[in-house]
């Protein structure tokens, strides 16, 4: 199973910005793909989720009405939107999939079998 994330970038205060995530393998639709951020210092946190296949969708409170996760079934591909960009969204930002991921714990690193190398996000 490999994850490749793309679409990081520099942005604009108030902008938007696509990351996305190639799910390769037969991971797709057989886990769930949550995407991860990493801002300097500070520890990786779940922003949103779902499972590739199903409409249920997950987000962490500081992504709720930014943040629009979606997924692209015939590019085995999941997307993150970011809206309204600002300064505190600089992170790296990584996807993940994990079987044992669920309602209840897919905020959770630890819940995450295989990891994406990331694509860096800067807003300024």
């Amino acid at each position: 199973v490999q994850l490749v994330e793309s679409g990081g970038g520099s942005v604009q205060n108030g902008g938007s910005l696509r990351v996305s995530c190639v799910v390769s393998g037969n991971a797709y639709g057989t886990k769930r793909v949550t995407w991860f951020r990493q801002a300097p210092g500070s520890e990786r946190e779940g922003v949103a989720s779902m499972y590739p296949g199903r409409d249920r969708t997950y987000y962490a409170d500081s992504a709720k009405g930014r943040f629009t996760i979606s997924e692209e079934p015939g590019k085995n591909t999941v997307h993150l939107q970011v809206y309204n960009l600002r300064p505190d969204d600089t992170a790296m930002y990584y996807c993940a999939a994990g079987s044992g991921a669920n309602s209840d714990n897919w905020f959770k690193i630890s819940s995450y079998d295989y990891w994406g190398q990331g694509t860096q996000v800067t807003v300024s």
